[in-house]
């Protein structure tokens, strides 16, 4: 918990400079850091793995975490579009506040200035832009704020998918746009990966929830029965397809598969994967009203 936090306002409002740092927190903590759960993940798959070049890819990759965290510096060089999903109250102050917390921490850091115009390509070197950083909304009755961050490297963001399937296509079509998708990928977006699949909704909405299932800890499986044996099932083929870490051959092709979901038109079948690199980074805090933040990197769900 931040002891700046005592300034914080126990009124709807908070105060601008503590939003400001936690911003900045959370993206260094986010660059520098993995979740727990991604780490046992990953601990898990270098255990299990038999083949000798793709033991070296995981041994690389934990010990790249390790240096990392120690001295304080992003794990990959590419840091990210930082993306925000916010849960609770939001209004212009907040943003605003994010916004300065994301140009500053992109100096100390510092973070790879990502952010350009699409057409032009003119580079603000801030990561601030049209639209970005990016915030998700979503309104709640509790009386806290949940803030989360999710820090998107391109070489994954570009393997992203959607397909408009037909309600004929039903589960066997969209186990097979998943399998044909990761397979397609191959070692692109750095494996192993975690899938995230965004089922129904419409389109725009598959590809929300696909993103934003990559924020559930790894471990943790749909408490929807249908989906949840679809997660396992679609995991366990995943890493027969023998592609293995960073692509170079092995059983570890995936963490996991995420699946979220919503209702749809009766005509359509919206099906959206994003794959996250094994960088999940991600960080969260939760804020009170009575000045309390509570952080953590697995979230609060």
């Amino acid at each position: 918990m931040l002891s700046l936090l005592a300034t914080m306002h126990t009124s709807m409002h908070y105060d601008d400079e503590v939003i400001e740092e936690i911003t900045i927190r959370l993206l260094r903590t986010a660059a520098t850091t993995l979740p727990s759960d991604v780490m046992e993940a990953l601990e898990r798959a270098r255990e299990a793995e038999t083949e000798p070049v793709a033991k070296v890819q995981l041994d690389t990759i934990l010990k790249n975490v390790e240096l990392g965290e120690m001295r304080l510096l992003p794990m990959c060089q590419d840091t990210g579009l930082p993306l925000f999903y916010i849960s609770g109250r939001c209004d212009g102050r907040l943003i605003a506040a994010i916004r300065k917390g994301v140009e500053r921490a992109t100096r100390t850091i510092p973070l790879r200035p990502n952010v350009v115009d699409p057409v032009t390509r003119m580079n603000a070197g801030n990561n601030l832009g049209d639209m970005m950083p990016l915030i998700h909304f979503e309104p709640a009755d509790h009386d806290h704020t949940d803030i989360t961050l999710m820090m998107k490297g391109a070489g994954s963001e570009n393997m992203s998918a959607l397909r408009m399937l037909t309600p004929s296509q039903g589960v066997k079509g969209i186990k097979e746009f998943i399998l044909d998708t990761v397979v397609a990928a191959g070692g692109r977006p750095c494996p192993p990966v975690i899938v995230g699949v965004g089922i129904g909704g419409t389109a725009d909405l598959a590809c929300h929830l696909a993103k934003k299932a990559l924020l559930r800890p790894v471990h943790k499986r749909s408490e929807d029965g249908s989906l949840r044996r679809m997660e396992e099932e679609m995991t366990e083929a995943l890493n027969r397809t023998g592609i293995g870490p960073m692509g170079l051959g092995g059983k570890s092709t995936v963490l996991g598969v995420s699946i979220e979901s919503a209702s749809c038109h009766t005509a359509s079948l919206p099906v959206a994967i994003s794959l996250q690199c094994w960088a999940a980074r991600r960080a969260s805090v939760r804020l009170y009203p009575d000045g309390r933040a509570v952080f953590s990197t697995e979230g609060f769900w």
